[in-house]
């Protein structure tokens, strides 16, 4: 079963430096209906001005994706870490007792355009970590490359949770196909472009809730960048809405 959450229909918020889009109740946003998909809680399509961005704020026992599509965001936080983020990284950063961080666009000049993503853990109270990586995009195109896993599997990300997330690039008569275990959910978020996943096509900023399919299949890809999350089987609960 396939649920499409359309991109008309998120949440936004509009700061002037800031225009964001939420798949997810987020802040200001709130939908009953809308608070997170298994432990997919938040997917925030974030566009911030140049020189402009989140200045240092704390999170804890969370585990915060940033995933950059266009431009370059620039990470600090308490652990000592300073990075810059481009598009193809993957920066992971598990928050466990308390880390505190900021987030600005690098550039003076050009926008950045970044999702944030939050997963809740399976470990509550863990020492924070931080880990970054950059995917090549020939990794990523016509196939869909794992990126994040419980275990960093094949070179993926290790996150405190039982999720996977794959990462693929689609453009014309390219098709590919996620495999899902048994008794699992997904969720699809097309990041930029179109796509027909299981015969129903997604444009961009779509995402789409998957229950009772065993595989995935991507075709009919247009410019299309689309991360797949293989989620637990379970309904959010209130511990994390």
């Amino acid at each position: 079963m396939i649920e499409v959450r359309a991109a008309n229909d998120r949440g936004h918020a509009e700061h002037g430096w800031l225009s964001s889009r939420h798949t997810f109740s987020f802040a200001n946003y709130y939908d009953p209906r809308q608070v997170g998909f298994s432990d997919l809680l938040v997917i925030n399509d974030d566009r911030v001005a140049p020189g402009r961005g989140f200045g240092t704020h704390p999170h804890r026992d969370m585990e915060i994706l940033s995933y950059v599509l266009e431009g370059a965001l620039e990470h600090k936080d308490s652990m000592g870490t300073g990075s810059v983020i481009v598009p193809g990284d993957v920066q992971l950063m598990s928050a466990g007792t308390g880390v505190a961080h900021s987030e600005f666009n690098h550039s003076r000049a050009e926008p950045v355009h970044f999702l944030q993503i939050w997963i809740g853990p399976a470990e509550k109270g863990a020492q924070p970590r931080y880990q970054q990586q950059n995917i090549p995009s020939a990794d990523k195109r016509g196939t869909f490359r794992l990126v994040v896993s419980p275990d960093g599997a094949d070179g993926s990300l290790a996150i405190r949770q039982d999720t996977r997330i794959y990462a693929g690039l689609l453009d014309g008569d390219a098709s590919a196909s996620v495999e899902l275990p048994a008794n699992r959910f997904a969720y699809v978020h097309v990041a930029r472009g179109s796509v027909t996943v299981n015969g129903v096509t997604l444009g961009e900023g779509d995402g789409a809730r998957i229950r009772d399919e065993r595989a995935l299949t991507f075709s009919n890809g247009h410019d299309a960048e689309v991360l797949v999350f293989d989620l637990r089987p379970i309904e959010v609960t209130a511990e994390w809405a």
